[in-house]
């Protein structure tokens, strides 16, 4: 699926539609990568997420922590940014393990800094900043995130 967002707040509601599309059977943990450069709006689709998952507190990028947990609907969103991770091994010390549960939902920005460490994404989120907003491309990238786009794409559409 490809859409353009022109403001903050449609990507947020993009995210927002994203987390509310999440097929409900089963919750297994799901991965969501977030691929894009600074700026290109992967943090506020993050923010948008949370808001719809349940998540009432403010919502930050974790650049500095590499991962912030917040209690959500049916289990946890763990929203990690791993732009400042200099090797992938040091995403053993953030006892990833414990986050991979069922009903958990990992956002993750930057997922190429931890190539090898991470499990596999359900779906890919890929953010481009141009001229007129930011062009955003989701693809399903396992049984899970097909079922999950197909959810998305039988609900209305965002108005640019």
């Amino acid at each position: 699926m490809r859409t353009q967002t022109q403001t903050a707040e449609e990507t947020e509601e993009l995210g927002a539609r994203l987390a509310r599309a999440r097929p409900a059977s089963g919750a297994p943990l799901a991965v969501l990568y977030l691929r894009g450069e600074l700026g290109s709006g992967k943090t506020t689709f993050a923010r948008g997420f949370a808001r719809a998952s349940g998540v009432s507190g403010p919502v930050r990028s974790p650049t500095y922590t590499l991962l912030e947990p917040y209690p959500a609907a049916g289990g946890t969103l763990v929203h990690l940014d791993l732009y400042r991770l200099r090797s992938s091994a040091e995403l053993d010390s953030l006892g990833l393990r414990e986050w991979a549960a069922p009903g958990h939902v990992w956002l993750i920005e930057w997922p190429e800094h931890g190539a090898g460490r991470l499990p596999a994404a359900d779906l890919v989120v890929a953010f481009a900043a141009g001229a007129a907003g930011h062009d955003i491309e989701v693809t399903g990238s396992s049984a899970l995130g097909a079922a999950w786009l197909v959810e998305l794409e039988g609900g209305s559409q965002p108005q640019p």
